[in-house]
């Protein structure tokens, strides 16, 4: 029987149970010293270390590095075999996201003064990326489109991409949507290895300068521990949905969104805030009827009884309080006037508005990316975007006039500082003569 946790905010264990809501889970001193090792060895041993690690952990045994990438002409094979229900979905999904990057593009801009000196902002796209795409417990094509697409419309001249190949093969969609996206490599690689090839390279792979895409625990370390050496787009988590209901609306369709978010994996998290108890009753009653046909009702079981939370609120206000407190990956908003909320809604990756817009349509053809912060991590982190993929450099270009006024400043300034050839460096500029 699904055992589904229950908690209200009047009682007296709110805030603890709160707590362990919101707090994230300690850090594993011995996955992390595992994922330290494995990158070690990548930098250390390059293409003899993956090969290892392919046969440990993807039980795949292939003569060489160059045997994991899959070259154009199979991933055009299993674009063209591919179902074409399945195609069509993959292009429109394609069209919407594309659409959608091409907005956030930033663009090069420059500010003028009187004395016609320039400052600016130049934008460049970033020389290549890697693009991490799971593929354990589900295949994730929409994955590949949500972080090449991207990437393409910022301009990244190079595109690699690695997949965990459990058996050493990927989903023929995975394998349709690099072929659709026109990823420029594709390795079967995954885990921590992956990462550290994709940062450090190999002598078959070239490094990249930043690494994007969700991943199992393994990965996000990883991720953690090459940053800095190259980008990272953000340390990625278990996924979460966090629903707010005023108790309108169809129980049964609240309780397959909850099911939706818990069958990614048994640490995923499921969350109902609403003020009516009945109401809270009656989702709790057809979840317990979904479970019995559910697919993935063994995984869906777990990840509620564990990580799911049916809470009951004492209003809506109170229902904003706790969104903005735990900062959900994915927010929908199911009450009469969900536009009434946003004002009050400052921590939140994606937000769905009204009972027509389940967060099943953000992760494959809304358009908005799904790659979004996890655990908290929206208080500080965005969705993936265009902009993940672009750099921004200052411009500078003073006339004379133009140095002859900021010279005194920065003159003055760095004297202050005792940073006297500072000083020097602006006085030379007041000194010259054409000033």
């Amino acid at each position: 029987m699904l055992s589904v946790p229950r908690l209200s905010s009047s009682s007296s264990d709110f805030e603890s149970g709160l707590n362990r809501l919101i707090t994230a889970a300690e850090e594993d001193e011995q996955l992390i010293t595992r994922v330290r090792e494995v990158i070690a060895r990548v930098r250390r041993e390059g293409d003899r270390a993956l090969l290892a690690y392919v046969r440990e952990f993807d039980q795949c045994d292939v003569p060489d590095v160059a045997a994991l990438q899959i070259g154009e002409d199979k991933l055009r094979a299993a674009f063209e075999q591919l179902p074409r229900e399945t195609l069509a979905a993959l292009e429109i999904a394609a069209q919407r996201i594309r659409r959608y990057a091409e907005k956030q593009k930033l663009e090069t801009w420059h500010l003028e003064d009187e004395d016609g000196s320039v400052t600016g902002q130049m934008i460049t796209a970033l020389d290549s990326v890697g693009l991490y795409i799971p593929g354990g417990k589900a295949a994730y094509p929409s994955s590949v489109l949500m972080t090449a697409i991207p990437a393409q419309v910022a301009g990244v001249s190079r595109i690699a991409m690695a997949v965990s190949a459990p058996g050493g093969e990927i989903a023929p969609a995975v394998s349709a949507a690099a072929y659709l996206c026109r990823v420029d490599e594709v390795y079967r690689i995954g885990g921590a290895q992956a990462v550290a090839a994709l940062a450090y390279g190999t002598e078959t792979i070239r490094p990249v300068d930043k690494i994007v895409g969700p991943g199992n625990r393994y990965v996000t370390e990883a991720k953690r521990q090459v940053f800095g050496h190259v980008g990272i787009d953000m340390l990625a988590g278990p996924s979460e949905v966090l629903i707010v209901s005023d108790g309108s609306g169809d129980p049964g369709w609240i309780a397959a969104d909850l099911f939706a978010q818990a069958e990614h994996d048994e640490q995923a998290r499921a969350v109902l805030l609403c003020p009516d108890a009945d109401f809270i009753d009656a989702v709790a009653g057809r979840m317990a009827d979904l479970i019995r046909t559910a697919p993935r009702a063994e995984l869906i079981e777990r990840s509620i009884s564990d990580k799911g939370l049916l809470l009951e609120v004492r209003d809506l206000h109170e229902a904003v309080e706790i969104v903005n407190k735990i900062a959900p990956e994915h927010l929908e908003l199911i009450v009469a006037d969900p536009a009434s909320l946003l004002p009050d809604i400052r921590n939140a990756g994606a937000i769905f508005l009204g009972r027509y817009s389940p967060e099943v349509l953000g992760d494959y053809c809304a358009g908005p990316n799904h790659v979004l912060p996890t655990a908290g991590a929206a208080r500080f982190f965005s969705p993936l975007g265009v902009y993940d993929f672009q750099k921004r450099s200052s411009l500078i270009h003073c006339t004379p006039q133009g140095a002859a006024k900021l010279a005194g400043v920065a003159r003055r300034l760095a004297k202050d500082e005792g940073l006297f050839a500072h000083a020097d460096s602006a006085r030379c500029r007041l000194s010259d003569p054409g000033i």
